[in-house]
Formats: structure tokens, C-alpha cells, sequence
């Protein structure tokens, strides 16, 4: 079986956001990338099938060489090797196109993605990547297993949760709780060292034009300074409510 989980490079969630003076770039100094937590999700479960059922895992990111380290250390968490599209992607439709282009001829098994990236929140990027593949797609997994050429996952609905079959190949997306996060699989010193040695393959990128232009970006205001009420005061608790916040 072969496995292909889609990889992103995000800001660690850590890292102080800001933007260029004109707006109109997020810039990057100072940030540190780390792999999109729920795509760690994703590989941490194909690494399990790796071992499970003697999957190939192979990770895909559409990146600039700024994202190789990210791709190292899913390497060294236990990928067999990587590939990366030479491109800094404007948009979702432009990313799936990439990897689909990329899919069409590895005759992959199973597609894993995050169901989204915690930089954008967009959660497009998997459904779109299924339907350029016109493969069947399970979007918020939170549990996998496979057999017999056979996905079952189990997703979260409101109000429950359901388990969806579906034939190989496909694509999932999956969340937190996908793999349990005690079982999250951190890079050891032997796998750091044997990521050095696993091919990491890039390809040039296709000639997809985006759909979308970022035009200019904005940060979150800043919040207003707390104000404290005595806990017997509820009139000018009331007044601040009503005449400052606005919410009565």
C-alpha cells in the first residue's frame, strides 16, 4: 500500500504575527515553521499503518526551500521519502492542483491530509484535491482503519459521530483524535539521523495560475485594557455593558 500524506508548513503557534509595511505580505522574519499540527495527525497515523501493514508513506508539500526543514522532520518522524513542489502557493486551488498533478502518477492508495492548516483555516485543500482526482473523500476523520483495499473512517457529525466505508484509492482529511495525541510520534535521534539519508524529491511546478490575489492584510485589533467592577456594583456593571461594550 502506498501512502500520501500532504504536508504544511505553518507559523508555530507561538510566533508573533505580523505584516509588511505596506500590508500587503505576512512577513517572515523571526518566524519559526513547524509541520501543520493536524497534518501530524495524518502522518503520525500512516507512519502507524507503516508499521502495521508494511505501507510506503510518502509526504508532498508545495513550498519554496524555506519548507525543507518542516519536510525533515517528517522525514525523521518516519516517512520513506518526501516530495516538494517548487512553488510559494497563493491559494488552495492552486496547492491541489499541484499535489493532484503530482498523485496522478504515483498510483497512491490512500491520500492523507490535516483537514486544515492552522495558518489560514481554509479546510479546502482536501475536498478540492479529491475532486481533481475524482476519488471518494472523508472529510474530519477521527479514526482509520484499513482492510481489505477498504477504508472505514470515523468522522464527527453534529451531535455524534458516523463510520463511512469507502474503496481505495481515496482521500482523507483528518483532525485531532485521528491518531490519540500520546501516540503523536516525535522525532528521535536515530530517525533525525536517517531523515539526512531519505530522498527528498523536488519537482517543478505546473503552470496553475491561482484563483485567489491576497490584497492586503490586517492585524486583529488590539485589545482594550480590562476594567474591574466591584462584585456588589451591578448598576455601573450594567451601565459598562450597555453604554460601552455595547452588548445589552
Amino acid at each position: 500500500m502506498k501512502i500520501l500524506v500532504c504536508i504544511s508548513s505553518v507559523p508555530d503557534t507561538t510566533s508573533k504575527i505580523n505584516f509588511t509595511a505596506d500590508h500587503s505580505a505576512f512577513d517572515k522574519t523571526g518566524i519559526q515553521w513547524v509541520i501543520n499540527p493536524l497534518d501530524e495527525f495524518a502522518l503520525s497515523r500512516a507512519v502507524q499503518l507503516q508499521a502495521s501493514a508494511g505501507a510506503i508513506v510518502t509526504v508532498i508539500n508545495v513550498g519554496d526551500a524555506t519548507t525543507e526543514p518542516v519536510i525533515r522532520k517528517s522525514l525523521a518522524i518516519g516517512a520513506n521519502d518526501a516530495i516538494r513542489v517548487n512553488l510559494e502557493p497563493k491559494d488552495s486551488y492552486q496547492t491541489a492542483k499541484e499535489i493532484a498533478a503530482v498523485a496522478k502518477d504515483g498510483a497512491y492508495d490512500l491520500i492523507l491530509c490535516g483537514k486544515e492548516s492552522l495558518d489560514y483555516n481554509g479546510g479546502s485543500v482536501p475536498g478540492m484535491l479529491a475532486q481533481l482526482l475524482d476519488l471518494p473523500f472523508v472529510n474530519a476523520a477521527v479514526g482509520l482503519e484499513i482492510n481489505n483495499g477498504e477504508a472505514t473512517a470515523i468522522r464527527e457529525i453534529d451531535g455524534g459521530k458516523e463510520t463511512i466505508s469507502v474503496k481505495l484509492p481515496a482521500v482523507l482529511a483528518g483532525q485531532k483524535g485521528l491518531v490519540e495525541e500520546k501516540d503523536l510520534i516525535i522525532p528521535n535521534m536515530r530517525g533525525i539521523m536517517t531523515a539526512r539519508s531519505k530522498a527528498l524529491n523536488v519537482v517543478e511546478a505546473s503552470a496553475v495560475s491561482p484563483k485567489v490575489d491576497a490584497v492586503s492584510f490586517e492585524s486583529v485589533p488590539t485589545r482594550a485594557a480590562v476594567k474591574m467592577v466591584a462584585a456588589d456594583n451591578l448598576d455601573e456593571l450594567v451601565r459598562m455593558l450597555h453604554e460601552e461594550a455595547k452588548v445589552i
